[in-house]
């Protein structure tokens, strides 16, 4: 039974992180915490932003994948995993220009 809780908790928790996203504020500000390279060594190291708009442009243009799968954005206490931020990134909401993509 006990593996029956977990499950409930991480279900609980994502449920959780999916209504943080609805009302979510892109001017809020926030911190990036890229995931460190394999070798321990990256050039991509935490950041502030002003805005959590920003963040997630940063995250998702300009960090390397490598960096990116294991990051997190915190915005007013509350952590957005890789997953999030790139639902962040292409919600309808989102106010800022997306790159244009190549190919």
């Amino acid at each position: 039974m006990r593996t029956f809780h977990a499950a409930d908790r991480v279900r609980d928790r994502a449920q959780e992180q999916i209504q943080h996203l609805r009302g979510f504020d892109y001017r809020a500000p926030a911190e990036l915490f890229p995931s460190r390279n394999r070798n321990g060594r990256t050039r991509w190291r935490y950041r502030r932003f002003d805005t959590a708009a920003e963040a997630v442009r940063f995250a998702i243009e300009e960090l390397p994948k490598s960096s990116l799968l294991g990051a997190y954005l915190e915005v007013d206490e509350a952590r957005f995993g890789y997953q999030e931020i790139h639902y962040l990134y292409h919600s309808a909401a989102y106010p800022l220009t997306r790159a244009v993509a190549k190919g």
